[in-house]
Order: C-alpha cells, then sequence, then structure tokens
C-alpha cells in the first residue's frame, strides 16, 4: 500500500504506538466502526505504526478492521510527521510514537491535526473535520 495511490481522496492517517494494546485497540475498533460515514465523507481511513505488517496482519484480523494498516519499521515517516518522539514512563526515557491524527485534504495538503490524542470520542471528531472538509 502508498500513500501516493489515495491521491485526490481526503484521508485520516493516525499514527498509533503498538497493534493490539488498549488504547490502540479502542482506536482502530472506534474508526472501524465509523468506516462507513468516513466513506460517506469520501475520506479513507490508514492507520500506521512501527510494527510489522505480520502484526498488522493478525490485529486486523483479531478485529475485523476494514481499513489499511502502514508498517513503517524504519520509522521513516513517523520521524517525516514529528511523531517519532521521546517518551518517558516511570522515570525511563525511550522513543516511541505519539499517538496523533492528520487530516489530509484532496489537495494533498494537511488540513487539520491532533496531538497526543485521547482515544474516547477522537474518532467521532475526526469524522465531523472531515465531512466539514
Amino acid at each position: 500500500m502508498s500513500l501516493s495511490g489515495l491521491a485526490g481522496k481526503k484521508l485520516v492517517l493516525y499514527f498509533y504506538p503498538k497493534d493490539d494494546t488498549s488504547g490502540c485497540t479502542k482506536e482502530a475498533i472506534e474508526f472501524n466502526a465509523l468506516r462507513d460515514k468516513f466513506a460517506k465523507a469520501k475520506t479513507a481511513i490508514v492507520g500506521m505504526s512501527p510494527d510489522s505488517v505480520k502484526s498488522h496482519d493478525k490485529f486486523r484480523e483479531k478485529y475485523e478492521l476494514a481499513f489499511p494498516l502502514a508498517s513503517d519499521e524504519t520509522k521513516e515517516t513517523l520521524a517525516a510527521f514529528g511523531v517519532w518522539v521521546e517518551k518517558s514512563m516511570y522515570g525511563r526515557k525511550y522513543m516511541g510514537v505519539e499517538r496523533a491524527t492528520f487530516l489530509i485534504g484532496a489537495d494533498g495538503k494537511i488540513a487539520k491535526v491532533w496531538r497526543k490524542v485521547k482515544v474516547p470520542g477522537h474518532a467521532e471528531e475526526v469524522l465531523k473535520a472531515a465531512e466539514a472538509l
């Protein structure tokens, strides 16, 4: 899958830390539940994390996700979007994915960005922005 294949369409590109973890699963399920409404708004959905294609395939099958998950094991795209960041947990610093969503217009320009996303209600908020675009 290539993002260039979506040229001329609106796109929700959401970045998440890891397949099959609680927050990432909830976020994927929320986007999946709204996929028909996103389709009506002529907006594609793509989730991206540094997990492998094999991991994504298992995750998609387990939760019956009907949109693509892109793998960025090299973290080049994550870095380009500024979501590969230093994080801290229990005083330990490490590199990881900042949960973020980019709404890209049909013209290929970023229309709206959500950083440090809190999952509950997020997909609905993105849908409203996509419908208004």
